[in-house]
Parts: C-alpha cells; sequence; structure tokens
C-alpha cells in the first residue's frame, strides 16, 4: 500500500501520527502541484490519497487518471476541491474527518485580524525593528463604540459576534437567509445589506462558498462601505470581487485583513503582496496545534478502518456494497 499525504505545507504531518502503524509506504508532498497533469504524474501511483482541505484539486480529470486509487481520505466535514460523484464511480471509497476547535480557530484568527488592523500592528512591529518608534504609524481605530458588520451568522459567525460585542461593538448582521431571531440569538441585529455596507467600521466574512455565494461583495458593494472600514476574510477568497478589492486597497479606501484568496499559495507577485491598507496571514483560519494533530490522527484512523475493511466516515457509502 502507497500512501500520499498531500500540501503538508508547514511540514508537520509526519510527526503529528503515527503513519508507520499503517505499513506500507508513506510519501508526503510539501509543496502543491502545477495543475492536473503535474497532480496525475506525482499520484499515479498510490493506492491511498489523503488531501489537506482544498488545497489541492482532485477534479473528474485527475481521479479518472489515478488508476491504484481506493481511498481518498480529506481534512474537515466538506472538501469542493475532491469530486465524490467521479470517485464513486471508480469505485474509490471517499472519508472525511471531523472538525475538532476549528469553530472557535477561525473566528480567533478573524479577531486577531481585525485588531491587527485597526491597531496597526505590522506596521507597529515593522518601525520598531527598523529603530524607530512612533514616527510612521498612524493612529489605530478604537474598537469600542464602532460597529461591526458580520456577513453569514452561522456558527463561526456567532463567534465572531461574541468577540465583537466583548469589545463593545454594536454588531449588525446579513446573509440571504438570517432570520431576525437568528441575529437577536447572536446579539446582533438584522440589516439589509446595504445597511450593514454603509454602517459598519468593519466586516467580517463567515459564508461557505457556493456558486450562489460566490462574489457576494462586488465593486458596488465594496464602493458603499465607509472610507477606513476594515474587511475581514477568513472564509474564501472568492466571496469577494478580488480586482474590485485591490483597487480598493491600493487607492487608500479601506482596509483589507486577508487570510485567504482566489489562488492559493497566494503567488509571488501577487498586487496583494505589495498592496498598502493590508494585513495578511497565509490561509491559517483552521491551522491550530491541535486541529492538525487531529486531521492528521483521524486520517490515519480512516485508512486503517478502511484496510481492516470496515471503514469509517464514508462521504460516499454506496461504493461499499462494491
Amino acid at each position: 500500500m502507497r500512501i500520499a499525504v498531500l500540501d503538508d505545507w508547514q511540514g508537520i504531518a509526519a510527526a503529528s501520527a503515527d503513519w508507520a502503524a499503517l505499513g506500507g509506504e508513506t510519501v508526503v508532498f510539501r509543496d502543491g502541484f502545477a495543475g492536473p497533469d503535474a497532480t496525475v504524474a506525482a499520484l499515479e501511483g498510490f493506492d491511498v490519497i489523503v488531501a489537506m482541505r482544498e488545497r489541492t484539486w482532485l477534479g473528474r480529470e485527475v481521479i479518472e487518471r489515478l488508476p491504484k486509487l481506493r481511498l481518498l481520505s480529506f481534512t474537515g466535514p466538506r472538501n469542493a476541491a475532491v469530486d465524490t460523484a467521479a470517485c464513486t464511480e471508480r469505485g474509490v471509497v471517499v472519508c472525511n474527518t471531523a472538525p475538532n476547535g476549528s469553530g472557535n480557530d477561525t473566528p480567533e484568527l478573524a479577531l486577531a485580524l481585525l485588531l491587527a488592523a485597526a491597531r496597526r500592528i505590522p506596521l507597529a512591529d515593522q518601525e520598531m525593528r527598523a529603530g524607530r518608534f512612533q514616527q510612521n504609524v498612524a493612529p489605530g481605530l478604537g474598537l469600542y463604540g464602532q460597529t461591526m458588520g458580520i456577513i453569514g451568522l452561522g456558527k463561526i459567525g456567532g463567534r465572531m459576534a461574541e468577540f465583537a460585542r466583548v469589545l463593545g461593538m454594536r454588531v449588525l448582521a446579513w446573509s440571504p437567509n438570517l432570520t431576525e431571531a437568528r441575529a437577536a440569538e447572536c446579539g446582533a441585529v438584522r440589516a439589509e445589506k446595504e445597511v450593514l455596507l454603509a454602517e459598519s467600521d468593519a466586516i467580517s466574512l463567515h459564508l461557505v462558498l457556493s456558486a450562489r455565494s460566490r462574489g457576494t461583495l462586488g465593486a458596488a458593494d465594496i464602493a458603499r462601505m465607509k472610507p477606513g472600514a476594515i474587511l475581514i476574510n477568513t472564509s474564501r477568497g472568492p466571496l469577494i470581487d478580488e480586482a474590485a478589492l485591490i483597487a480598493a486597497v491600493q487607492e487608500g479606501r479601506i482596509v483589507a485583513a486577508l487570510d485567504v484568496y482566489d489562488q492559493e499559495p497566494l503567488p509571488a507577485d501577487h498586487p496583494l503582496r505589495h498592496a498598502p491598507n493590508t494585513v495578511l496571514t497565509p490561509h491559517l483560519g483552521y491551522v491550530s496545534q491541535d486541529n492538525m494533530r487531529s486531521f492528521h490522527e483521524q486520517s490515519v484512523e480512516n485508512i486503517a478502518a478502511w484496510r481492516s475493511g470496515a471503514p469509517i466516515r464514508v462521504m460516499n457509502p454506496q461504493t461499499l456494497a462494491r
């Protein structure tokens, strides 16, 4: 049995679980693949693939060209980069892993981005290390009494609303299906999207990416935001029109605090890397010590259970009848 562990960007997979207990050969890939052809070339000799969230595209054009593949286990409850239907047609068992704390990890990072952007912490750190003190650091934004807008008030958005209220912020919320009852439950006021954009001093996105939610914030929406408002995205990059976002920060109209991007890893020459009025992190929302260890340990459990003939956490149980 050959096992491929994908996208171990931080080099932590080998020490996070007992892969040796599975027997066979485990190969850990630190870097992503250049495209479907490169993915197939690297993985065509493997029986098992362990995919880290949505980092590698494993669509039909890849799955159908992996003749040895029998099990695909991905981390997290769902993975839009995996074509489960194609796996099912091929008889490939697909398993997931249960989240362990990510419902708190992501809003904690969103809070960190909010504070870092509001108080200009990255710039202040840079200036201190350059031997200066306050000279190039403009006064930051005090958050008490300001308005936080939350787009998407599920578990993660609700937690972010709680954090905002602890800071003494007024909380507005919107999503296509948000009810006044759910908003009140989270200590927020349901507002129309246009009102939220116009009145919020900071806005945090917490929507699942889908055909419906893609481009939730376009150029016209960003134009409605307050001058100097902070836009936080820890969900998925394509929720925001990237070109409009880049234009807004380059022109100094808003501040962007981002953990996610249209393309990941973000290319070295991407304009966001050099844009003013930005705070950037490399998709760390779910990347906590406990969560990553749990992901890898559960992946090993999935492989061991499948090999014993009693698969667990199966996403396509119809394959088991085969």
